[in-house]
């Protein structure tokens, strides 16, 4: 979507018939769009190019706890009856590899390679944490006076049609951050999957003039009183599942404030620095650069690539490691995710969305740690 267009106001409702949703993909790649949504894969779920709605996730739930991360059918055909699995957007946004510059020799001279032709992309069923965190990322790599071109040349076209999370994960603590389970902004095209008695459709509100032009070639009608407290139910019920919360009331102060606590300490006998939780993350942003050149010289390129703050040589300077324990680098990123962050960019880089708890392999939980640093600890009796 375009980014000035990211905050209109809600929109009455339109009717999306079940059988219509294949429609809605096909108006997408008529109108020459990736289409990219969730589909299933090794036991997961996924994000990937689809082509119709047959590739959804139909009727599959994910379970999720502290380390633990499960697909189970569900009783129903709900399409999009899940949270989020390990992938983000970000992998389309940001990729995880990505050629900066590429150069030839020919003949003795040396020959730029052109950049690759960027695609527009559709992302279908973006839940409203992810939403966040997209808007989190613009406001990183967009924002400041050196926006990363690679990005923005990506974003700019990229349409976002979000999905409102009916069934969350164990993991999830959206409410917290104000981030879910519903969207209220930055989407094109917001759905709310209703399964009931009376049939199985999605209320449809467009929040861009894209959008809307997409909703205008479905040729919709407008959602019934009923079927508007139906849409409003399944707010007040997705809300009500979510029971992790996070205590974000003097969090930011108290984190920067207890940079030597022992909790550090304890937390870094369990972290195995493998860098799942920054990997999974929606938000996190941190690269590396890599030159590589083929073995006749003739070709050489740079290419930035994911890196974490867990890993060693992240943390290298010249003059040697600055964070060379695993409890400093646990204490960077959740001081940074929850503190720092918000000095820097205005806003916290944390969404809710529970991935880092889920693909712990030691099942650290992020709202756990973060309620004990800077707690007195009374000793036992």
């Amino acid at each position: 979507m375009d980014m000035a267009e990211a905050d209109q106001a809600p929109t009455i409702p339109q009717i999306l018939a079940r059988d219509a949703l294949d429609r809605l993909i096909q108006i997408l790649i008529e109108r020459e769009y990736e289409v990219i949504g969730p589909r299933l894969r090794s036991g997961a779920i996924i994000y990937d190019e689809i082509e119709s709605a047959d590739q959804l996730p139909i009727g599959w739930q994910d379970e999720q706890s502290e380390g633990r991360y499960r697909l189970r059918k569900r009783q129903d055909d709900a399409v999009f009856g899940f949270a989020v699995g390990p992938d983000s957007w970000k992998k389309y946004l940001r990729p995880p590899k990505q050629v900066l510059w590429a150069a030839r020799k020919n003949e003795g001279e040396i020959e730029f390679e052109p950049p690759a032709p960027s695609k527009k992309l559709a992302f279908l069923g973006v839940k409203p944490c992810e939403v966040a965190a997209i808007r989190t990322l613009d406001k990183v790599l967009l924002g400041g006076r050196y926006p990363d071109p690679n990005y923005a040349k990506t974003r700019q076209t990229a349409l976002i049609i979000a999905v409102n999370c009916n069934d969350p994960a164990e993991t999830c603590f959206c409410t917290s951050m104000q981030t879910g389970p519903t969207v209220e902004s930055s989407y094109d095209v917001a759905l709310t999957e209703i399964l009931n008695n009376e049939g199985h459709y999605f209320t449809a509100r467009s929040g861009s003039p894209i959008g809307a032009s997409i909703i205008e070639a479905l040729e919709l009608k407008p959602a019934s009183d009923e079927q508007c407290v139906e849409e409003q139910k399944r707010f007040e019920e997705a809300e009500a599942k979510i029971d992790r919360k996070l205590a974000t009331d003097g969090l930011q102060q108290r984190l920067a404030a207890n940079p030597n606590d022992r909790a550090w300490a304890e937390i870094a006998d369990r972290c195995l620095s493998c860098t799942n939780c920054t990997q999974v993350c929606p938000t996190c942003f941190c690269t590396s650069v890599e030159d590589h050149t083929s073995l006749d010289g003739s070709k050489t390129e740079r290419v930035q690539v994911w890196d974490s703050c867990f890993t060693g040589r992240f943390a290298e300077l010249s003059g040697g490691q600055v964070r060379e324990t695993t409890s400093s680098r646990y204490r960077q990123w959740m001081t940074h995710k929850l503190s720092t962050w918000i000095d820097q960019f205005g806003m916290s880089g944390c969404v809710g969305c529970g991935r880092c708890i889920s693909w712990c392999p030691v099942g650290i939980d992020i709202t756990k740690e973060a309620a004990r640093v800077g707690v007195e600890v009374e000793a036992a009796p």
